[in-house]
Formats: structure tokens, C-alpha cells, sequence
């Protein structure tokens, strides 16, 4: 096959989202199938053997981290040349609607993707209002697809009560050989902790956007004594939290990628996500599969992953200290944090990146026999 693949964001950028698309990319090609990226321009002309086609962009004004690239004509010129059999749109928002287009003008299969739970974003930067015509926007969009594809039961769920049609589920991944328990190091540890290494270390990896509610985290320090909060990552929140966590036993560190991103998770005591936003929440399934027992916001498709009590612990996000009864209870019995060490591991070695392409493939092939039967 020959899939022609429009994303809002990829590569350099750091996020779930270039994480599933890479590794989808990745094995997509290593499977003979062949792939087309139109994708704002980060500086890269191909991917694994996969042509990268990047639409110069500009920044978003609320997340500057964010390139909107506009649809333009050499996207067809490029689309004729590569002669695809479907074309994928990932969350399309605004080059995304240039694959819905041209899927139509030239009358080709579309398939779309959920990632991102835009609506559940609006409240953190005061566009509240805004979400029931998001929503609008949404469903127009995802249902000009072929076939919507969500990453989470929750978001299947979610999208049909607002009206999106033909909806299955794209199963998660995780790349399992790159995190693993083996990989924890006291040197990860003395420079999260800051040298600290002998007090409770909590781990939080991901964007640091308001809608991550990171803030929520400020609890837990106040609770424990001596607990220490290393903050993964970066965005547009950052400064606003760097105020916040001032006067806290908290270090930025920065972005981790590769090797040392999994030492890191090895490395820490707990694994804290506040966030109610998560359509999935693929850093999780990294930190189950580096050993780290993980504390979640029970919301979202965090439940899918997450099976309270066997695997990490869930807390209700309206209690204001639920986050910190989880956090003290896993702190405080070592053999029951080890138990839930060896069955968050379990949990992620059930997902491959090799198996989830696998099932984008049938999914693509379903797509292809059902417009060829309908023509």
C-alpha cells in the first residue's frame, strides 16, 4: 500500500503523538509499505524511508511549540507524483484539512485519527465556551473519514455521543526493549533528585501545558516529607510553573529522549499524572514498561491502561487529595510497590508498536475493500 499520512505535528517535536506516528512510520516501511508525510516543516526530508513533505508554518499563538501550516497546491503536485491508495489524517485542525480535501478531490480512501482532546483543552486557557462549536468542528471533520480511529475505549465512546461515525479502536504501544527496569541507574537518580538520592523521587514526563495540570502535583510535595518532583519535558506553561513549584523540592530537567528518557523512568519511585485530559496517555505505558509504578488521574483512556491496585493505583481527579492518599500508599509498603513494579511490566509487554501496525494495516486494507466493493 501506499498511504499518504497529513499530521499536525511531527518529528522534531517531542510528544505522544510524533512518538505513536514515528514508530507507526517506522514499521509501516519495515512492513513494505510505502509512506508520504505532509507535516509542518521541521528540517527533515524523510523518515525511515518514508518522505517527509514539511509546510512551511507558523507558531500558535497560545503554544508557540506548535506550528499551524496551511494547506497549499504543491500538496497535489506531491499527492500525483507519490500516486497513494489512502490518505491518513491525524487530528486534522488545519493541514489536516487539506487530506480531507484532496482525499475527495481526488477521490481517494481516508482514514482519521483522535489524539488529541482538544475540547478538554479549551477550559485551561479560558476558551471554555468555545467547546460545543469544537465539537462541531470535529464531528464535520471526522466524519467525511472512511474509517475514525481512537486510542482509547473512552474516546470511541466520547466521539459516538457527539456524533462521529464509523469509530473502532487503534490498540496502544509501547517500545518495550528501549524501556526497561533493567536500565535503573543511581546516576539517573542522583541527577532527578538533584543529588537527593535517598529521598522519595516522583517523576512526571510529558508537555508542560496548563491543560497537564501539573500544578496538582504541589499536593503530594506538601504531604510527604522530603519527596522530590522531577519535571520531564517542556511547553508553554513552563515559566508560570517554575513560579509555582519555586519554593518546592522540585527540578526541571528538561526534555529526555531515547536511552535516557527510559533511565529516568527506571530510576523514580513513582510515576504522577494529574492530567484529565488524556485521550490515551502513551507516557504511561512507558513508565509500566521501565518498572515505575504509576499514579493517574482515573480519567480519559487512562483507565485502559491502568488497572487500580494491579498494575498502578487510580485516583478520583475531584478529590483534591486523592493524588496524595495514592502517592503515600505506594510510598509506604515497599513489597506491594514492587508487586505493582512486576505487573505494570506485564501489563506493557502485551503491546508492541510491531502489533499495533499490524492492526493499522487491516485497518487500511478494510477501508480499501470496502470503497473497492462500493465503486
Amino acid at each position: 500500500m501506499r498511504i499518504a499520512i497529513f499530521t499536525e505535528t511531527f518529528l522534531p517535536k517531542v510528544d505522544g503523538i510524533v512518538t505513536r506516528l514515528k514508530y507507526t512510520v517506522e514499521y509501516l516501511q519495515r512492513f513494505g509499505e510505502q509512506v508520504l508525510i505532509f507535516s509542518p516543516d521541521g528540517g527533515l526530508s524523510e523518515y525511515c524511508g518514508a518522505q517527509i513533505c514539511g509546510i512551511p508554518g507558523f507558531p500558535l499563538p497560545l503554544y508557540p511549540e506548535l506550528k499551524l501550516a496551511l494547506p497549499r497546491p504543491s500538496i497535489r503536485t506531491a499527492l500525483n507524483e507519490f500516486q497513494p491508495d489512502l490518505i491518513h489524517v491525524v487530528n486534522p485542525a488545519v493541514l489536516g484539512l487539506g487530506g480531507l480535501y484532496f482525499s475527495k478531490s481526488l477521490n481517494l480512501p481516508l482514514v482519521a485519527s483522535y489524539h488529541t482532546h482538544l475540547p478538554k483543552y479549551l477550559e485551561h486557557y479560558g476558551l471554555g465556551l468555545l467547546e460545543g462549536l469544537l465539537w462541531e468542528l470535529i464531528k464535520a471533520g471526522h466524519n467525511q473519514a472512511d474509517l475514525n480511529l481512537c486510542t482509547s475505549t473512552a474516546m470511541v465512546d466520547e466521539l459516538s455521543m457527539h456524533g462521529v461515525k464509523r469509530l473502532d479502536l487503534w490498540q496502544r504501544g509501547v517500545d518495550t526493549e528501549l524501556f526497561h527496569p533493567n536500565l535503573s541507574c543511581h546516576h539517573m537518580r542522583h541527577h532527578l533528585s538533584q543529588g537527593n538520592v535517598s529521598d522519595p523521587l516522583l517523576l512526571y514526563v510529558g508537555r508542560l501545558g496548563a491543560e497537564k495540570e501539573i500544578t496538582r502535583i504541589k499536593l503530594v510535595l506538601d504531604h510527604i516529607p522530603n519527596a522530590r518532583l522531577a519535571l520531564v519535558g517542556d511547553g508553554p506553561y513552563r515559566s508560570e510553573l517554575e513560579k509555582f513549584f519555586a519554593e518546592s523540592r522540585t527540578h526541571f530537567v528538561g526534555y529526555l529522549t531515547g536511552k535516557e528518557l527510559a533511565t529516568a523512568f527506571a530510576s523514580a519511585d513513582a510515576f504522577i499524572f494529574p492530567s484529565r485530559s488524556e485521550t490515551l496517555g502513551l507516557v504511561l505505558l512507558e513508565a509500566m514498561a521501565a518498572g515505575c509504578p504509576v499514579v493517574a488521574a482515573r480519567s480519559g483512556g487512562i483507565p485502559d491502561i491502568v488497572t487500580d491496585g494491579v498494575n498502578g493505583y487510580l485516583f478520583d481527579p475531584s478529590d483534591e487529595l486523592g493524588a496524595v492518599a495514592a502517592t503515600e500508599r505506594l510510598l509506604s509498603h515497599r513489597a506491594e510497590r514492587e508487586f505493582l513494579r512486576q505487573k505494570a511490566r506485564q501489563e506493557a509487554e502485551r503491546w508492541s508498536w510491531e502489533a499495533a501496525t499490524h492492526q493499522l494495516q487491516r485497518f487500511y486494507q478494510s477501508v480499501l475493500v470496502h470503497r473497492f466493493e462500493n465503486n
